[in-house]
């Protein structure tokens, strides 16, 4: 809304506070409050990680890798993460569009195009590993460019069963400026991209169902179960040990 004349402005605010405040149009929900409670908790990773003991093992098939992140997440979230696969041997990139706010049209456009800027670089197929909504853009991502993507591998993405079956739909609605099951581009988000898929999800998720996490058999080629929480996708040794075996399977 940066830019616009005031009343103009306070018109759009007002949109998008109605989006946000829209009754749910169908019998989904997100996880229980309990669970959406502990992912408050996430700053305690870092330091349950110091009593844990890990050791990168050094990859099998190093790979290049390009990482998007979650819906109002920085880049910066999944730091750890690509540290640890770059200590494994992989080449880790950023999806070079700054904070995810919502997949809109103009937001796709552009991480598209960083895809297409690495392909020109080296045109060996990149693996894409999205967390949550960034999964979702990734899928999207292999659909268009297939010969671009070597591998898909979502972290608690919700690509499947309803749109609203998470704990940010209203937050997402309110940011992004339009409904999470109206995207800005044509597609059907649980159609499984023409390459190997493979999503990873958790019972413990506090912010989307496993269900929307998990897909059908038709809509991803395998599915993972993981224990961790949401953010723990991007910060627990055990979504990093499951990620660097998944690398390592070709």
């Amino acid at each position: 809304m940066a830019g616009l004349p005031f009343q103009a402005a306070r018109q759009e605010l007002g949109r998008r506070i109605a989006l946000a405040a829209e009754p749910c149009s169908d019998d989904a929900r997100g996880p229980r409050a309990g669970l959406m409670a502990r992912e408050l908790l996430w700053p305690l990773e870092p330091v349950r990680r110091r009593f844990q003991t890990y050791a990168v093992s050094p990859a099998s098939r190093p790979q290049r890798v390009m990482l998007l992140p979650g819906f109002g997440a920085h880049p910066i979230r999944m730091r750890w993460l690509a540290r640890k696969l770059e200590e494994a041997g992989h080449t880790a990139k950023r999806w070079g569009v700054g904070t995810n706010l919502g997949a809109t049209a103009d937001r796709f456009d552009k991480v598209e195009q960083r895809l297409l800027d690495l392909a020109a670089r080296d045109p060996a197929p990149v693996v894409l590993i999205g967390w949550s909504l960034g999964g979702v853009m990734a899928r999207e991502l292999a659909k268009k460019h297939p010969d671009k993507v070597a591998k898909v591998i979502t972290l608690g993405s919700p690509f499947s069963y309803s749109p609203r079956a998470n704990n940010g739909w209203r937050a997402y609605q309110a940011i992004a400026g339009h409904r999470v099951d109206e995207p800005q581009i044509e597609t059907v988000v649980a159609q499984k991209p023409p390459v190997e898929t493979v999503a990873m999800w958790s019972a413990r998720d506090g912010i989307v169902h496993p269900r929307a996490a998990r897909g059908l058999p038709g809509e991803r080629d395998r599915a993972i179960a993981l224990r961790c929480s949401h953010m723990g996708f991007v910060l627990s040794h055990e979504a990093l040990a499951a990620v660097l075996a998944e690398l390592d399977r070709g």
